[in-house]
C-alpha cells in the first residue's frame, strides 16, 4: 500500500472500532498451583496450558516434545483401504495416474506432495499434474480437467483439496472411464460423491480422530497409509513435510493436536533442509532468520499463491516439485514477479472499495459488505474481502464477472458462521463452498441485488452486536513483575503458535508513563513507550505499539491505564531484552 492509503485505512480503523477485551475465564487457582507444582514452572504458564486443555504432567511433556509417533493411524480414515487398494492396483498395473488440484497455497503443495511421493513409485512418464484455470475453469473439479485425464488416457485421477461436493463431475468421470480418489478437508454436502474412495474427516461417518487436517494433511495421511501398507520407511516420507507445513500455516487450519505435530517438524525441516523449491522461495523472500508460521503466512505462502492468482497455479507445482537448481530459480523469480503484481492489484482494489464504502449513503449502515465490480482481479479478491473485513469489521464477499457469472470470495468476523448465512441464500447461487469464516460462490450476473439483499437479512437476523465488534482474547492478566526471561523461554515452548494455539496475550492494569516513551517512525506513527505498573516497583518495561502514535498524549497525561499486549525478544545494539508488542491500551476515562 501507498503510505498516505495505510494512514487512510489507519484512521478509518481509528474512527469506527473500539477493540472489545475479552479475558478467558482462568481454571480454578487451586489446580493451576498444582498442576505449576508437579511441573515446577510459572503458575502464568500452568493457567495457559489449562486453557489449552492440558492438565497433567504427561500432557505437558506431550504438548511441549511432540512426536511424530503420536499421529494417528491413517487407516482409521474412511475409505483409507479402499483409496490404497485402488492407488496400488493403479502402479502395479502401470496406469497413467493424474492429480488434481487447486490453485491455492493448500491445493498446490498437495499436488506437489502426492507428486513427489508417486513419482518414485511408479513410472513418471505414467504421472501427471493438473491445476484448474483460475479464470476459464473456477474453483474444484472442472469438466476441462475430466475431459483432458480421458483424452489423454489416464484411468485414475487424485483429486486433493477439493471435490467434495463434485457429485455431477464424478459422475463424469466414471462415464469417461476415469476413476477418482477425493483427498479432501472441506464441509460435505448431503450427498457424497460416488468416487472409488472419498477421504474427509469432516463425513459425519468418518471417525478419524483429528477433524481438522488441511488438505495437503488429508493427501499427506494417503502416502503414509500407502508407506506403512508396504513398510516403507517413514523417515523418507518426513521429508515431505515441510511442504505440509506450509499447507498448515497458508489454510489457517488449527495448530493443534496431528496438526500442531505436523508443524512442528514441519518447520524444522524448513529451517534445516529445505526442498530446492521452497528453499529458493525463503531465499527470494528475503528471510535471513528461524522460519516461523508467521513467516510462511505473510512472505512464503503469498508467493506460491501468486501464481495461481496471476497466471497459472500449475507454476507454482512446477517450483515446488523442481530438482533443479536453474529451473527452480527461473521460476521463483517469475513468481516473485506475479507477487509483486498481486500487491498492485491487491491495494487499488482495496482502495477503490474503501472509497465507495465510505462515500455510500447505505453501506455505512448495514451489517454486511457485498461489492460487485465486473472489472475486478478475480485472483485478489479473496484478499481484498480480507481487508475489507479486518477495516469495517462485518462479513464481507466481494464479486467480479468470470465467464459471465458473479464470481466471488466471502470472509467472516470471529464467532459468526459464514457457511450457514450463504447456504441461507442458495435459491440465488449457482455454486457455493468453504467453511464457518471462509467460502467462495458463484451466481447469476441478474442475481446479486437479490441476493444481496437475503444476506443482509439473513446476517442481520443471526449477528449480534458484540460480534461486529473487533474482539481481542486475553490469555492472562499479570503483573509486570512477572516478565522474566523463565517466563518468555517457557512461552517460546508453545510454538508452533497459529489458530486455536495463539501467541499468548496479557494484560496488565493501571500501568503509567515512565522516562522515555516518545513518538517514533517516519511520521511519527507509532509508539515507544516505557511503563512501570501501580506497584511503583523497579520493574519498568519498555513496549512498542505499531500505529499508536495518535495515543501519546493520552499515554503522556500522567493518568493510569491498562495494555494489552504479546511478548518478544527485541535486540537492539548488541542487548536482548523482553520487548511488549501493543495490541490495545485502554483508558480510563473511555470506560467512564
Amino acid at each position: 500500500m501507498t503510505r498516505n492509503f495505510c494512514f487512510f485505512v489507519s484512521e478509518l480503523e481509528k474512527s469506527i472500532m473500539k477493540k472489545r477485551w475479552v479475558i478467558n475465564t482462568p481454571p480454578e487457582e487451586n489446580k493451576i498451583e498444582e498442576l505449576a507444582k508437579k511441573l515446577n514452572c510459572n503458575p502464568v504458564i500452568a493457567n495457559l496450558l489449562m486453557q489449552r486443555g492440558i492438565n497433567s504432567s504427561e500432557e505437558a511433556q506431550a504438548f511441549f516434545y511432540p512426536s511424530l509417533n503420536m499421529l494417528h493411524d491413517p487407516f482409521l480414515m474412511k475409505d483409507m483401504d479402499k483409496a490404497v487398494e485402488r492407488l496400488d492396483r493403479a502402479i502395479a498395473q502401470e496406469e497413467k495416474i493424474l492429480i488434481y488440484g487447486d490453485y491455492d497455497v493448500d491445493g498446490t503443495t498437495a499436488v506437489a506432495l502426492l507428486y513427489k511421493y508417486l513419482k518414485y513409485k511408479c513410472n513418471e512418464d505414467h504421472l501427471e499434474y493438473y491445476i484448474p484455470d483460475r479464470y476459464t475453469e473456477g474453483y474444484g473439479v472442472s469438466v476441462k480437467g475430466i475431459d483432458y485425464a480421458a483424452e489423454n488416457g489416464f484411468s485414475l485421477m487424485l483429486i486433493t483439496d477439493c471435490g467434495i461436493k463434485a457429485v455431477e463431475k464424478v459422475r463424469y468421470a466414471q462415464e469417461k472411464q476415469v476413476d477418482v480418489i477425493i483427498c479432501d478437508h472441506h464441509t460435505p454436502g448431503d450427498t457424497l460423491p460416488d468416487a472409488v474412495a472419498v477421504l474427509d474427516p469432516q463425513r459425519k461417518d468418518c471417525n478419524y480422530p483429528y477433524k481438522w487436517l488441511s488438505g495437503c494433511g488429508v493427501s499427506f495421511k494417503l502416502v503414509q497409509a500407502h508407506s506403512l501398507k508396504h513398510n516403507l520407511p517413514m523417515s523418507e516420507l518426513y521429508k515431505l513435510l515441510d511442504l505440509l507445513c506450509v499447507s498448515i500455516a497458508s489454510d489457517i487450519v488449527p495448530i493443534t493436536g496431528e496438526n500442531r505435530i505436523l508443524a512442528y517438524y514441519g518447520l524444522q525441516q524448513l529451517n534445516s533442509n529445505p526442498s530446492l523449491g521452497l528453499k529458493t522461495i525463503i531465499r527470494i523472500s528475503g528471510i535471513d532468520k528461524e522460519i516461523t508460521i508467521n513467516d510462511i503466512v505473510f512472505r512464503i505462502g503469498p508467493r506460491i499463491n501468486a501464481a495461481g492468482r496471476v497466471e497459472s497455479g500449475r507454476k507454482s507445482v512446477a517450483l515446488l516439485t523442481a530438482d533443479e537448481k536453474f529451473s527452480a530459480n527461473e521460476i521463483a523469480s517469475d513468481i516473485n514477479n506475479f507477487n509483486d503484481q498481486r500487491k498492485k492489484l491487491d491495494h487499488d482494489i482495496t482502495e477503490e472499495a474503501i472509497e465507495h464504502i465510505t462515500h455510500s449513503v447505505i453501506e455505512p449502515s448495514k451489517k454486511t459488505t457485498v461489492l460487485f465490480n465486473p472489472g475486478w482481479h478475480k485472483g485478489v479478491i479473496g484478499i481484498v474481502a480480507s481487508r475489507l473485513t479486518e477495516s469495517f469489521y462485518r462479513p464481507t464477499i466481494i464479486l467480479t464477472e468470470s465467464n459471465g457469472l458473479a464470481t466471488g470470495s466471502a470472509r467472516s468476523v470471529e464467532g459468526f458462521d459464514l457457511y450457514y448465512a450463504i447456504s441461507q441464500c442458495s435459491e440465488y447461487l449457482e455454486n457455493y463452498g468453504g467453511h464457518k469464516y471462509a467460502a467462495g460462490l458463484t451466481l447469476k450476473l441478474e442475481n446479486i441485488e437479490a441476493f444481496k439483499q437475503k444476506f443482509e437479512q439473513i446476517v442481520s437476523e443471526t449477528i449480534n452486536e458484540e460480534m461486529l465488534t473487533p474482539q481481542i482474547n486475553i490469555d492472562a492478566q499479570i503483573k509486570l513483575s512477572d516478565i522474566t526471561p523463565e517466563l518468555y523461554n517457557m512461552l517460546q515452548k508453545f510454538a508452533p503458535f497459529g489458530p486455536n494455539n495463539t501467541i499468548p496475550v496479557f494484560m496488565t492494569e493501571n500501568v503509567i508513563n515512565f522516562i522515555g516513551t516518545k513518538k517514533v517512525g517516519r511520521n511519527n506513527e507509532h509508539l515507544k513507550l516505557v511503563v512501570v505498573d501501580d506497584t511503583r516497583a523497579c520493574n519498568d518495561r519498555s513496549g512498542i505499539g505499531f500505529g499508536m502514535g495518535n495515543l501519546y498524549e493520552q499515554v503522556n497525561s500522567g493518568s493510569f491505564f491498562d495494555i494489552c499486549y504479546t511478548l518478544q525478544e527485541n535486540e537492539f545494539m548488541g542487548k536482548t531484552d523482553i520487548q511488549m508488542m501493543l495490541k490495545d491500551i485502554h483508558f480510563k476515562e473511555e470506560e467512564e
